[in-house]
């Protein structure tokens, strides 16, 4: 395998979209493939689709200097990227038909020589079940299942480990874990990494470097379902949860992680059923905090309830006269990301219940999501102060940390208004 030169990534998003700047403003030739129309023509203008610090200027750079551009359609490249998405179905089981369509898309244009890199958060065993599919696909071509020294097609896994709000930075300085499927294909997407990566770039083999991103977001959702349960223990015993996280994370081996109204996003709300999945005997704990966190909005929502109720007996009026103000939409702070956000659900749930007018204040979004349009307004955050009888804040976003609401009736789930 030669110098890889060109790139294509299948899948435009979060993760695609940024991997493919940073792939081009390094001197690879980039071909970005995604099968929505309206985004391939937002990244041939150098205008991104999503909102992320420094990305709307390096994919304009990208663009002008004709590095990158972007289409429907698969073109021949010597390395493949795979980032799309890989949700679940029902019961919580791995959804891989996004990646399945990805690399029935990209095996009639692989050439010998040519390296294919899964990106998409997946389960245990995802690149070996691509290594069959192409092979199935391409039986002219060999593999690294086929235990050559060098096959044509060297396949690795190497998934993106970022935070919103951070992902161009995170995306060069972050190291990297990189599961090939042989030592060919880990050293040649090493390679390929390290010409924009300056983390380092670790080498192990496929399932670990899988089990490896499971296993980070899992450890965040365990970690975070403690701080959860937590936050409704204190509620019961009528103790102030803030108070008493920052007494005990000053043990010096103690780090109680914030709790909010849920956990949402693209990973932590959905790779730990990835393992449930695979090992639903072993995997209790992990299980357990998932539900937990799952079940956070709804205690938040009957919280929110019994509030309206108080209000309303306190000013001897009906529900239906109330003003709910819910801030924050987004899954976590100071992003516009909406995928599986509890703060959304919440606000969609608490729009369908309340008669009375609900306000939201979201600063990263200019319209509301269609199945809140018609229910709710979206405001700014002095409009929203100023009419509202009660107010949810559902996340943190760093305008609303510096608000001072004087409304009697709070709901904080980040404690920011203590």
């Amino acid at each position: 395998m030669g110098n890889i030169e060109t790139v294509a990534v299948i899948g435009l998003g979060y993760i695609g979209l940024p991997t493919a700047v940073a792939f081009a403003l390094v001197g690879k030739k980039v071909i970005g493939v995604d099968i929505n129309p309206e985004i391939v023509n937002a990244i041939n203008q150098g205008m991104p689709h999503i909102q992320e610090p420094q990305l709307a200027e390096s994919l304009s750079q990208a663009v002008i200097s004709g590095q990158f551009f972007a289409t429907e359609k698969i073109q021949p490249a010597d390395a493949f990227i795979i980032a799309v998405p890989t949700p679940f179905k029902a019961e919580y089981q791995p959804d891989l038909s996004y990646i399945q369509q990805a690399v029935q898309s990209i095996a009639p244009v692989l050439m010998k020589g040519n390296l294919v890199i899964l990106e998409s958060t997946s389960p245990v065993g995802t690149t070996e079940q691509i290594a069959q599919w192409l092979k199935t696909a391409r039986p002219d071509l060999s593999f690294p299942t086929d235990r050559q020294e060098q096959p044509d097609i060297a396949i690795a896994y190497c998934p993106e480990r970022v935070l919103p709000s951070r992902i161009m930075q995170e995306l060069i300085e972050n190291d990297r874990i990189i599961g090939g499927l042989d030592t060919y294909s880990a050293k040649q997407t090493v390679a390929l990494y390290q010409s924009f990566a300056k983390g380092e770039c670790i080498a192990t083999e496929a399932r670990t470097a899988e089990m490896c991103k499971l296993t980070e977001n899992s450890f965040r959702d365990v970690n975070i379902a403690f701080a959860n349960e937590l936050s409704m223990i204190c509620d019961e015993l009528d103790i102030n949860l803030w108070e008493l996280t920052r007494l005990a994370n000053r043990h010096p081996r103690v780090n109680i992680l914030q709790a909010g109204a849920g956990v949402g996003g693209h990973c932590i709300a959905v790779d730990p059923w990835f393992i449930v999945a695979q090992a639903p005997t072993q995997a209790r704990l992990i299980r357990m905090a998932r539900l937990v966190n799952e079940q956070k909005p709804n205690w938040v929502i009957e919280k929110v309830k019994a509030t309206v109720a108080e209000c309303a007996t306190a000013k001897n009026c009906k529900p239906s006269e109330l003003t709910i103000a819910c801030f924050g939409l987004a899954f976590k702070a100071d992003v516009d990301d909406l995928r599986q956000s509890p703060a959304l659900n919440i606000t969609q749930t608490l729009a369908d219940w309340h008669r009375g007018k609900v306000l939201v204040v979201e600063p990263h979004i200019q319209i509301l999501p269609e199945n809140l349009q018609n229910k709710a307004e979206l405001v700014d955050h002095a409009i929203a102060l100023q009419q509202a009888d009660i107010v949810v804040l559902l996340v943190d976003h760093q305008p609303f940390k510096t608000l001072k609401p004087t409304q009697t009736w709070i709901v904080d789930c980040k404690g920011i208004w203590q």
